[in-house]
């Protein structure tokens, strides 16, 4: 992560390192800059030389959080998501997981809450506080959260929690309640336009507003969108391409990501059927209500689609699991147009009909 952050994250990292307190809750809609954030915190309140503004970003322990080795700074999150952010597992771990024994785990594991309760317990090696970090928070299953509930009531006063999280609705109440929760605040839409256009320099500004608002304002997620090559025009193209079975677009795209564009698309298509702008797409890029299926059939698809959210981690097939998508997809875009040639063949004389 960069020493500098976001200016929106800048702002409410101030805001935050004024307050007191030894247990912060980060919640909001995906995109906004949770773990960066709690990273920002976990950085400024173990710094040597700490600003109103953050950390120093030159000491010797914002080096090590840098090079992950910092040693009053426990990561709490999945073996998925470690591996991606290169934090480190603990050995027994790693080492079942390098010799095939066990598969990364998208959940926090119960062993690993136990962890935060040793930490908790032992004596600091330098500075004056220790810090706890868990994102996503509600990737905690019942028994790791039953874990942490004594250690985040009652920690030692020395050590510090932020917990991170994209579902609060998701975490028990037992956790929520422990703590003093912040709502991300939404960027100004210049502000996230300007910060992505750094982030992948050298695009048009068709392109970096066409990202933003294929995220729907989100800031990281339109950094991701950027990251798996998303074009304005294939984001243009792509209802149109759904309509007529192809989702190649989405082809190498992880599942995660292929069912979030189905589901806004079909939010989009009720939003017009509604008589509602989208939100996601231009309207001149998607068909009319009176060429879609109809709204009973959104609903319908919409419903199939969080039902899949569900199980979007591990599809029994990827590749089979997309062109089931596509084809819900098609049916729904192309049903009023398939029907009405459906009705005309039906309308035609009885001897027309014969061979």
């Amino acid at each position: 992560m960069s020493a500098v952050p976001a200016p929106w994250i800048a702002r409410q990292l101030q805001q935050l390192l004024a307050q007191r307190g030894h247990a912060l809750l980060l919640a909001g809609p995906s995109g906004l800059g949770q773990y960066e954030l709690a990273l920002a915190l976990a950085r400024a309140w173990l710094c040597d030389q700490p600003t109103p503004h953050g950390a120093c970003g030159q000491c010797v322990s914002c080096h090590a959080i840098d090079v992950r080795t910092h040693a009053e700074l426990l990561v709490l999150m999945p073996d998925t998501l470690a591996l991606a952010l290169d934090w480190p597992l603990d050995d027994k771990t790693r080492d079942k997981i390098e010799k095939k024994e066990a598969k990364p785990s998208k959940w926090i594991r119960v062993e690993a809450a136990r962890a935060v309760v040793e930490f908790a317990q032992t004596t600091r090696s330098r500075g004056h506080t220790k810090v706890v970090l868990v994102y996503p928070a509600d990737r905690l299953n019942v028994e790791s959260a039953n874990t942490l509930l004594k250690t985040l009531e009652e920690p030692a006063g020395d050590l510090r929690f932020v917990l991170a999280t994209e579902a609060a609705h998701s975490l028990p109440a037992t956790i929520r309640s422990r703590c003093q929760t912040h709502a991300l605040q939404w960027p100004p839409q210049a502000e996230a336009l300007a910060w992505l256009a750094q982030q992948v320099p050298g695009q048009d500004d068709a392109t970096v507003r066409m990202w933003l608002r294929a995220a729907g304002g989100r800031p990281s997620d339109a950094l991701a969108l950027a990251q798996l090559g998303l074009t304005a025009a294939h984001w243009a193209q792509l209802p149109k391409a759904l309509a007529q079975g192809d989702g190649s677009v989405l082809a190498n795209w992880p599942p995660t990501q292929q069912l979030d564009v189905l589901q806004k698309l079909c939010h989009d298509l009720m939003a017009l059927a509604s008589g509602a702008p989208p939100r996601f797409f231009e309207a001149a890029h998607l068909p009319s209500p009176a060429h879609t299926a109809g709204m009973p059939a959104l609903q319908a698809w919409a419903q199939t689609l969080m039902q899949a959210s569900r199980s979007v981690e591990h599809p029994f097939s990827p590749g089979l699991t997309l062109d089931a998508w596509v084809a819900g997809a098609r049916q729904v875009l192309a049903g009023r147009a398939r029907g009405e040639q459906h009705r005309a063949t039906d309308r035609q004389p009885a001897h027309t009909l014969r061979p």
